[in-house]
């Protein structure tokens, strides 16, 4: 087992459990139960490893501390957070890489306060964080956008004397990166002493998100003159960088330097290149750089290329790819939403009115934008058109003040951003109830400048929203940093950093 798994994650380990179980001999100990779990935990393979499950409890292992811990980190890494907080609650003497595993798997899920409040009751308990432990909860931080905390265990490892090898350090790059602190993030990098291909590509994917493409760049040409061989996740991140700054001709020596070092693309890297070339307007080089491509187009690629039609409202690669989308994925609503936003903004009101109509009669509904804040160390959520907060009354009162000033500034509503059939009135309505204009009035109730306004999105901000954000940091001379799902936009006296081009 041990053999197969080091040569190549495989299945191999798990079909040789099944046979050491069916011809009952040698006995399993907890050892190969341990193993075939990590196995499974390498494989995600969620339903093999509930066997393995049901068998140690048949054996009577299941209270093995190692079969404990290896059920533990199987459930984290398969996301299964309830089966696994069940297995730690089983575990009587909680040891370290026990607490770890379940923080660690928090952090995939982006359950930042729950990591935080086993990260707590782990020090109350008297048990010493590691490395591990450190680098999960600060992962947590990088994913949900808590600055705050991730600044406060920053200063958690240097009090406490906590080894700051090169993960931790890594990790601290990419939660600083994906908090929009990136001069921190900069300064933490430059510190390190050995730098891997993970520590260059963090940087490099810290500056891509925050759009500094020409110091993603530079860093990329920094890593080759060090001699660290860049890997394919290494190239993703540089041609996202070319992507968000527009850099054609960068893009493609990037492509082409990739294929010289022997690197096969994915998905993502083909991913990437359409993206850079429909960002530059390359649409017909785009079109046909999919069609060459060896593997079939996933969802995404064609998504790309039909945003890139909307925003130039180039209707004449339509077709191909909304029929291609619509195969692939007919139940995902983010499809149709394009498609009826993309016939909207050409005014092909009959095209617009047939996708909205296959939606209703398929009974598919949006995914809500949903956005955090984290105000005093812990994360707020604010779901389009909800308001069952605690302080909802409060944030209404902010929200109508908010609108009169940004009305009474000039600003035109982009209404054809709402799909419902409501007059205009109402729609305009419905913008103010967009998920991330109810975490920025959160944070205009809780915070006084120069305090800055940090949100994360699960969707990407619509055309209004950038607008009247950038509208809002005038009037209220308020820094706000919105991480949408692609980047990052930093707002200050009515402008972005993304210079209106995302």
């Amino acid at each position: 087992m041990r053999g197969f798994l080091a040569q190549d994650p495989s299945q191999e380990p798990v079909i040789l459990f099944r046979k050491l179980v069916r011809d009952k001999f040698p006995k399993p100990n907890s050892f190969t139960l341990a193993f075939v779990l990590k196995c499974c935990s390498i494989l995600v393979a969620f339903k093999e490893g509930r066997q393995v499950h049901k068998h140690a409890i048949a054996s009577g292992l299941v209270g093995n501390t190692f079969v404990q811990t290896s059920l533990l980190n199987f459930y984290t890494k398969c996301e299964k957070m309830e089966l696994g907080r069940q297995v730690f609650e089983e575990i009587t003497d909680k040891s370290v890489a026990a607490w770890s595993a379940v923080i660690g798997g928090c952090s995939r899920v982006g359950m930042v306060n729950e990591a935080m409040e086993l990260f707590r009751e782990m020090q109350r308990t008297g048990v010493k964080p590691d490395e591990r432990t450190v680098v999960s909860v600060v992962s947590a931080c990088a994913v949900s956008g808590a600055l705050d905390l991730g600044r406060w265990l920053h200063a958690f490892i240097d009090k406490k004397a906590i080894k700051n090898d090169l993960r931790v350090s890594t990790a601290l790059v990419n939660m600083y990166s994906k908090c929009g602190c990136i001069e921190k993030a900069r300064e933490i990098f430059e510190t390190i002493p050995f730098k891997d291909a993970k520590a260059w590509t963090t940087m490099i994917m810290g500056f891509a998100i925050n759009g500094l493409s020409e110091e993603a760049l530079n860093t990329f040409g920094r890593m080759a003159e060090a001699g660290v061989e860049p890997n394919n996740v290494t190239f993703i991140g540089v041609l996202s960088a070319c992507a968000h700054g527009g850099l054609i001709s960068e893009g493609k020596k990037c492509w082409s330097g990739m294929l010289d070092s022997g690197i096969e693309p994915s998905m993502e890297h083909y991913g990437s290149m359409v993206d850079l070339l429909c960002r530059t307007n390359q649409i017909a080089e785009a079109y046909e750089f999919v069609e060459s491509m060896p593997i079939a187009p996933n969802p995404a690629i064609w998504r790309i290329i039909l945003v890139c039609c909307k925003n130039n409202k180039m209707m004449d690669y339509v077709e191909v790819p909304a029929k291609q989308l619509l195969a692939l994925e007919p139940l995902n609503a983010e499809n149709y939403i394009l498609l009826s936003r993309l016939y909207a903004s050409c005014s092909k009101w009959g095209k617009m009115s047939d996708v909205r109509r296959q939606m209703r009669d398929r009974g598919i509904k949006a995914v809500p934008g949903c956005s955090a804040i984290e105000i005093e160390g812990h994360m707020h959520e604010f779901v389009m058109g909800k308001w069952s907060h605690p302080e909802a009354k409060d944030i209404r009162e902010v929200i109508l003040e908010v609108s009169e000033r940004v009305h009474e500034f000039g600003h035109q509503p982009w209404i054809a951003a709402i799909l419902q059939n409501v007059g205009d009135a109402e729609k305009q309505e419905a913008l103010w109830e967009h998920s991330e204009r109810l975490a920025i009035a959160y944070g205009l109730l809780k915070t006084k400048a120069p305090v800055v306004i940090r949100v994360v999105k699960n969707l990407r901000v619509c055309v209004d929203c950038h607008e009247v954000t950038k509208t809002i940091s005038r009037l209220y001379d308020r820094e706000i940093v919105v991480r949408d799902r692609v980047r990052f936009h930093k707002f200050v006296d009515g402008a972005c950093s993304c210079r209106d081009f995302w």
